[in-house]
């Protein structure tokens, strides 16, 4: 049985090399040799992606997007995500899964171990609580603008799951969205709630106006030092979605004992 040696995979070869000359058969090695050591070092750095450093910054994110500092002193407060925030982040797994950030079958299967199974499920409930907690901090807390902006939330992520996507497409869309409504929120609005110091006060010219702005917006002040907190989450939060690999990256080829001929360059395999 013959079959040609795939560059995608890193397959340990033991087996001896089949060759004409010493000086074929000497490159040969040296060349199989090299292509393993590629091939294990690029597959090292993937599982260090996949299993470290894309499940810290989520988790990461899933801390920040919480985070609030008080207006009067800066303290820390912590903001529970409400509930369409959850139904949001489900709704962005499912539009993962569609513009193929995300391939289902590469990162659960029966053929995989159970831990490497349970691996990927711990990522991608960090994912998870990530995406929620990003619709977390970008909608207001409460209040009629709580509904408006989640309402639009809802209508961009209903389309776009007809819609077709590529990864690329989906991670500047997924951008320019999550961009506008942070300027919305840590801009625009936050303006109205700043006392007697933001620009949109010093236009309004009555108390009446002003009280019903108040009442209208009802949004809890907090100090500015939370824009850029939740500036840094998101920021975070699409770079994680940058290095998370599609297809999980997990070693599972079996050795493969066989021969290599020098002058067809395939592997035979011994039955």
């Amino acid at each position: 049985m013959t079959s040609m040696i795939n560059e995608n995979e890193s397959t340990a070869i033991e087996g001896e090399i089949i060759s004409d000359s010493p000086d074929d058969e000497e490159k040969t090695i040296v060349a199989a040799k090299s292509s393993r050591e590629i091939a294990v070092r690029s597959n090292d750095s993937a599982l260090w992606f996949q299993y470290f450093a894309a499940p810290a910054i989520f988790l990461l994110v899933a801390f920040l997007g919480g985070l609030r500092l008080g207006a009067a002193d800066n303290e820390f407060l912590f903001h529970a995500p409400a509930l369409v925030c959850l139904i949001f982040a489900l709704m962005l797994q499912v539009l993962f899964v569609r513009a193929r950030l995300i391939e289902v079958d590469g990162w659960f299967s029966d053929a995989f171990p159970p831990l490497r199974n349970a691996a990927n499920t711990a990522v991608m409930i960090a994912l998870f609580a990530a995406s929620m907690q990003v619709f977390n901090a970008l909608i207001p807390e409460q209040g009629l603008l709580f509904w408006i902006v989640s309402f639009f939330f809802l209508w961009s992520l209903w389309t776009n799951l007809f819609a077709e996507f590529e990864t690329k497409k989906l991670l500047v869309s997924l951008g320019s969205l999550f961009g506008m409504a942070f300027i919305v929120k840590y801009l625009i609005l936050s303006s109205f709630v700043v006392p007697e110091s933001g620009f949109f006060n010093a236009l309004l010219s009555g108390n009446l106006t002003r009280e019903t702005l108040t009442s209208l917006l009802d949004l809890p002040r907090y100090s500015a030092g939370t824009g850029y907190i939740q500036f840094f989450t998101l920021v975070l939060y699409l770079i994680g979605l940058y290095i998370l690999p599609p297809v999980s990256k997990g070693r599972h080829s079996l050795p493969v004992s066989g021969k290599i001929s020098s002058e067809t360059g395939s592997l035979e395999t011994i039955s």
